[in-house]
């Protein structure tokens, strides 16, 4: 046999040093990823909550337009927010943060002004309206303190009751 046979047939495999800097090439890598996507669910739940707060809300401004140009400028009613067609055209979508999309009349000012959650487990968003004051106010809030990727101007997670 020659000696080009022999050592081709020796050189099948790879040696232990290589597999082992193989492992080691692919265990820094998954030390540089998978940092960045571990908050990917996260990031998503605050980006879909952001979309649909401003979904509503642009709703909320085309009501009060349309009315201004029609009489007297006015939020829509809770009523009227929560009939499907009349501000939104499709049903209020789901709070992220708690899966419901259910929407609770708040009667207090200062509740709002506060963006008080209460049952975050029953209820998706919190909505407060009132005509009578002077300009007329209207507050649209998801239902859940649970904290979001989103960040103030210091740094702190801002909560989703917040955005």
């Amino acid at each position: 046999m020659n000696t080009f046979a022999i050592t081709r047939r020796a050189r099948r495999g790879f040696t232990l040093v290589e597999l082992i800097a193989v492992m080691v090439v692919l265990a820094v890598l998954a030390g540089v990823a998978i940092p960045k996507y571990f908050d990917y669910a996260d990031r998503a739940r605050t980006a879909a909550l952001s979309g649909a707060l401003g979904g509503i809300r642009t709703g909320l401004a085309n009501f009060y337009t349309n009315s201004s140009f029609n009489g007297t400028a006015a939020y829509p009613t809770f009523a009227q927010l929560t009939t499907q067609g009349t501000v939104m055209q499709e049903a209020i979508p789901e709070n992220p943060y708690n899966g419901l999309n259910n929407v609770v009349e708040i009667t207090v000012l200062l509740d709002a002004q506060n963006r008080v959650v209460a049952n975050p487990t029953t209820v998706g968003w919190n909505y407060y309206v009132d005509n009578t004051a002077n300009p007329p106010v209207a507050i649209f809030w998801a239902n859940s303190t649970d904290n979001t990727t989103a960040t103030d101007s210091a740094g702190n997670p801002i909560p989703a009751n917040q955005m």
